[in-house]
């Protein structure tokens, strides 16, 4: 009964904590694609600061890549991405007008890796190896650009972060009261479980959605995100089954654009580049 008690108290402490530490709000509006989720941020993760320390770590990769001769080798290239990367800025007013007055950068890492990311506040990267491998066109570019730009927009990693920091007081509780070693690593897994795969899973659906009308809204054929995860799927021989990858499967991620491509349709006849 007394651990009983433990538990409770220490369920209903990390209950408040996580009410005091977190505030409920939207970072993005909803769009045409229909982006309807509340989002929860810890006071503890500023935006400024995570935005601040993104530009840190920026900047450093940035020299890395810079020594290692391996940052915009290719001129034509480069431009080529910052061309698509910019009409895609242009567009992000519909979803928060704030970042549009980001300080959106964008560069080219001479890599074989099949990759591209978008940091806090609109730092983002392309590598060689995903334009390369997938011969991806301009249309899939956008495609790519676009989701991870997505990322940044919805603040997924603040609110990965928030999450975790309120996680982590209410284990530090929990194993203060018990004094058990093994609720951390219960809470471990658990932490795993409920937030990081879950809600992992949910940015993807949210960055493919929104990057799809980002696309669509700056002239970019939205169905080229199908292609361009079919080839994803394919260099990666069918991709990690769904349950153990904080990703969609590829068939799950195929369906939700081929649905989502449909509905901006209309946005991309009316913008689409003559």
């Amino acid at each position: 009964m007394k651990i009983v008690r433990q538990v409770k108290l220490a369920t209903t402490v990390g209950l408040m904590s996580f009410l005091i530490a977190c505030t409920a709000m939207d970072t993005t509006s909803s769009g045409s694609v229909g982006i309807q989720r509340t989002q929860y941020m810890s006071g503890l993760v500023s935006e400024a600061e995570l935005n601040q320390t993104a530009l840190q770590q920026y900047s450093q990769l940035l020299s890395e890549a810079k020594s290692q001769k391996a940052l915009d080798v290719n001129a034509a290239q480069t431009q080529r991405v910052r061309t698509i990367a910019q009409r895609l800025i242009q567009q992000v007013g519909v979803f928060r007008p704030d970042a549009l007055q980001w300080d959106w950068e964008i560069h080219v890492i001479n890599s074989n890796e099949v990759n591209a990311w978008c940091m806090p506040g609109g730092k983002m990267a392309i590598y060689t190896g995903l334009i390369n491998q997938t011969q991806a066109t301009d249309d899939e570019l956008a495609a790519v650009i676009g989701h991870e730009m997505a990322h940044a927009l919805r603040e997924h990693s603040r609110e990965q972060m928030s999450q975790q920091m309120v996680t982590s007081v209410g284990l530090g509780i929990l194993g203060a009261i018990t004094g058990s070693s093994a609720a951390a690593d219960l809470g471990g897994t658990l932490t795993d479980v409920m937030f990081n795969l879950p809600n992992s899973r949910t940015h993807e659906t949210e960055a493919d959605l929104l990057g799809v009308e980002l696309a669509a809204r700056a002239g970019y054929d939205p169905r080229a995100a199908i292609t361009l995860w079919q080839k994803m799927a394919a260099l990666s021989g069918g991709g990690t089954p769904e349950f153990l990858s904080t990703h969609p499967s590829a068939s799950t991620r195929i369906s939700e654009l081929e649905v989502a491509a449909q509905r901006v349709m209309p946005l991309y006849e009316q913008n689409r580049r003559r």
